[in-house]
């Protein structure tokens, strides 16, 4: 049997096409959902502004939600890899590693004004985007339960004490994240950085009083 050969349109090889139609509704649905928001966001306005018609949108998404999850899946990928990146760079002290770590996460969601407008604006006001939040929370509590046990090494704490710890800070940090991204907080990012840094480091002190209650 011979190998089957892929159609090409100019030179360009057909699903090399179909991943550039992709990229470019996923670039025009962040582009309004970060802009107009979910409710605004539709399918004939992202083709519109892709350059596309609806039947390449119907190609790589059953329908427009499957996008918009697509997009905020993207970008939450896109943050965690920013952070690893910087807590990896950082010096194996948890003082450091917080506050790169931190930093990382702010300076990502200032750099673009559209996730500054989805997390600020955007989660809570989708139930998708509601539940997209708890998995999101999650992967993030479980990556910064993983970087805390590397740097501290054996706590008397316990696996689940951590993973509590870590949830809590996670989504206690989102949701003040959020609140300074709307203006609803007037600090400014350096104070927001050194607060929550201040806080990360304060959760090694739970081991004593959660000790004691073993006892």
């Amino acid at each position: 049997m011979k190998p089957q050969r892929t159609r090409t349109y100019r030179g360009v090889p057909a699903e090399e096409r179909r991943a550039l139609r992709r990229a470019a509704l996923m670039e025009a649905g962040f582009e309004l959902l970060g802009t107009r928001g979910w409710a605004a966001t539709t399918v004939r306005g992202v083709c519109a502004l892709a350059g596309l018609n609806d039947r390449y949108f119907y190609e790589s998404f059953s329908d427009r939600d499957t996008l918009l999850l697509a997009i905020v899946d993207a970008q939450a990928a896109e943050g965690t890899a920013r952070i690893l990146a910087a807590a990896e760079a950082a010096p194996a002290s948890m003082p450091e590693l917080a506050r790169a770590a931190v930093t990382a996460t702010v300076d990502f969601l200032v750099a673009d004004p559209r996730r500054a407008h989805v997390l600020g604006h955007e989660f809570p006001a989708h139930p998708l985007l509601q539940q997209r939040r708890g998995e999101i929370i999650k992967n993030l509590s479980t990556m910064f339960a993983t970087l805390t046990r590397e740097v501290i090494g054996e706590t008397p704490l316990s696996d689940t004490d951590v993973a509590l710890t870590a949830f809590t800070v996670t989504s206690g940090l989102w949701d003040l994240t959020a609140s300074w991204l709307r203006g609803e907080l007037t600090i400014d990012r350096e104070h927001l950085i050194d607060y929550t840094v201040a806080f990360l480091l304060t959760t090694t002190d739970l081991a004593a009083p959660l000790c004691r209650r073993l006892t």
